[in-house]
């Protein structure tokens, strides 16, 4: 996990949520900006889509409308930070907020980083901050807002704007959020006073222009998923809560909300993830993770290592293990009895699993770093293999909406081959009777595995944004014929 450093807000008063990416944190704002949290719809009305998933390009919901600012550091699973505020309470805010010329235009170079040269935006962010040492908390919430909303609805705002450029990208983004622009910003494209007009207009666009999704990844959500596509594409454009998995081998789940609910967290249950609980209310910061007693992880993703069926004692292999979410579940799963080998490409990751697993009381993982002779030493060697393969990553399309953007038909061809050539080449990793899950974090699913001669499928799981708050998820349990 890349280091944590804290940008959230400064002030006091009522403690509300913050909604992230891998990340969700409650933070304190000063009262008169606090609002009730606006309950999460799917309702459609004339002109509007849905209500929750498009903040920032529809109208009024009731006399709210769904603001916020995010504060995004460090790659990917760095701390993002949200602020939900009245419409008129933002729109006050805005129109005292002296738009500064350094913050603009580092606005712009942002997103033409990410644009033009296909940069993950995380990452962009945390460099900008950085090399800006003397921006505070307001200056980098204020880029990190403008920033992920122009990149999350780069379409749409394009056609408000009428011109796809970043600086006037930003003009509409700013417009929407309230803000004066000085006469010192200039931009091609629609005057500002025209900017409304075009907004109401945008209703009346087709699809991919109204949810910022590209032609060719439209077209095929629809061909794979029919009219579900429409469903699973607004939810990809909702802000994602912040679930925890409880480590069963320090505590219930049961003892564990008790204990949180004595730290000021708030949460509930999750169901069909027995072990998760979302956050509704409270802080999580960092001495709370360090104790070892639960792990930020996605409720969707809780739900696939279980699909293994592991039992104390067993031999795991888990592939592509990354940071070791999964891996860490199989452990507690297994009551911390057995072995687990985990494998991954990237050595940082399997350094970062390493202290997760310290941190959690875990001393059953192996990592190993994936290399050309990795595999021919554990020739029936595992009772269970997990793969989370390879795949579009179009399930996590809420936490990296600049994924979208660097996306191609070809990159999709080239998990697709990769998948099918994992399902082909691990039989042999297994014992008999042994059984393997293959995972996939996208909503686009070939039936690869039902035209593989080795797997018979068992058990299936599918996890639709559209039906859940959790990230998209595929994932099927498979046995050797």
């Amino acid at each position: 996990m890349a280091s944590m450093k804290n940008y959230s807000s400064i002030g006091s008063g009522r403690w509300l949520t913050m909604r992230s990416g891998m990340r969700d944190f409650g933070f304190q704002m000063p009262q008169p900006k606090v609002v009730p949290w606006v309950p999460k719809t799917s309702t459609r009305e004339p002109g509007m889509a849905s209500r929750e998933t498009s903040p920032i390009m529809r109208g009024q919901m009731e006399g709210w409308k769904l603001r916020y600012l995010r504060v995004t550091v460090g790659t990917r699973g760095a701390w993002r930070e949200t602020w939900w505020l009245n419409s008129e309470e933002w729109k006050g805010e805005g129109a005292r907020m002296k738009l500064h010329r350094l913050l603009a235009e580092g606005c712009v170079t942002v997103l033409g980083t990410v644009f033009k040269e296909g940069t993950v935006l995380d990452r962009v962010l945390e460099s900008t901050f950085e090399a800006n040492p003397k921006w505070g908390k307001r200056d980098r919430a204020f880029v990190a807002e403008t920033v992920f909303e122009v990149v999350r609805w780069r379409r749409a705002l394009a056609f408000i704007a009428d011109n796809p450029q970043p600086a006037a990208l930003c003009a509409a983004q700013w417009q929407r959020m309230g803000i004066e622009i000085p006469d010192w910003w200039s931009w091609e494209g629609c005057k500002v006073e025209d900017m409304t007009a075009r907004e109401t207009a945008l209703a009346d666009q087709p699809r991919a222009v109204r949810e910022s999704i590209p032609d060719w990844l439209d077209v095929r959500g629809e061909n794979e998923l029919g009219a579900q596509w429409d469903l699973e594409l607004s939810a990809l454009n909702r802000r994602a809560p912040i679930f925890l998995r409880v480590n069963r081998l320090l505590g219930s789940v049961e003892e564990t909300g008790k204990w949180l609910e004595s730290e000021g967290i708030l949460t509930r249950r999750v169901e069909h993830a027995p072990d998760a609980l979302e956050v509704t209310l409270g802080r999580i910061g960092k001495p709370l993770i360090a104790t070892g007693r639960f792990e930020i992880q996605d409720a969707g993703s809780q739900r696939i290592a279980p699909l293994l069926g592991v039992e104390p004692g067993m031999r795991v292999l888990d592939l592509c293990a990354g940071a070791g979410g999964k891996t860490l579940q199989l452990a507690a799963l297994m009551e911390n009895r057995g072995e687990i080998i985990a494998l991954d490409v990237a050595g940082r990751k399997l350094v970062e699993l390493e202290r997760r697993a310290q941190r959690a009381r875990v001393s059953i993982i192996r990592k190993e770093l994936w290399g050309p002779n990795t595999l021919r030493s554990l020739t029936a060697w595992a009772d269970r293999v997990l793969i989370d393969a390879p795949c579009s990553g179009l399930g996590t399309l809420r936490r990296q909406p600049d994924l979208k953007w660097r996306l191609t038909a070809a990159a999709l061809e080239k998990a697709r081959r990769t998948q099918k050539a994992m399902l082909e080449q691990y039989p042999e990793l297994m014992r008999a009777g042994g059984a393997f899950v293959y995972a996939t974090c996208s909503i686009l699913i070939e039936d690869l595995v039902g035209r593989e001669p080795h797997w018979q499928i068992g058990e299936s799981l599918t996890v639709s944004p559209a039906a859940t708050t959790s990230d998209g998820f595929y994932a099927a349990r498979l046995a050797k014929k």
